[in-house]
């Protein structure tokens, strides 16, 4: 009996222990690894400073980035983080070595200093959040 219950906590143990899972951090090309995961793409710039912009005059972002990875990546969304804001992005996969941009148009109507954010996911990574700021005069 003892024999039984012991053969069947060690089964219940082996079982629990299926179910893990690993993260296996990426290396960089030094064959160094980083420890946290690359992305495929690189921004030409994050956070933009678009100054003094006119009141009632709507001011286009644009965030170029490009493909550094071996196949081709795919925007699945630019989500602005308020209403004064529209974020366009790319429908179609960006090729590697290729460049593409995410699009925002900012209503400009109240004056003051101002910070927004445009959130952008690439299939397969975690979203990535832009911003930029100025102030409407």
């Amino acid at each position: 009996m003892k024999v039984l219950k012991l053969t069947a906590v060690f089964v219940l143990a082996i079982s629990f222990l299926s179910f893990t899972t690993t993260n296996i951090p990426l290396q960089q090309s030094n064959g160094i690894s980083s420890g946290t995961f690359l992305s495929s793409v690189k921004w030409k710039s994050e956070s933009i400073d678009l100054g003094e912009v006119p009141q009632g005059k709507p001011a286009t972002i644009e965030y170029e980035f490009t493909n550094t990875s071996n196949s081709a990546v795919i925007v699945t969304n630019a989500q602005a983080s308020c209403g004064c804001t529209v974020a366009d992005y790319p429908k179609t996969p960006i090729a590697a070595g290729k460049s593409a941009k995410i699009t925002a148009t900012f209503n400009a109507a109240a004056k003051g200093v101002f910070t927004k954010n445009i959130t952008v996911t690439i299939e397969g990574e975690d979203a990535k959040v832009l911003n930029f700021k100025g102030t409407v005069i």
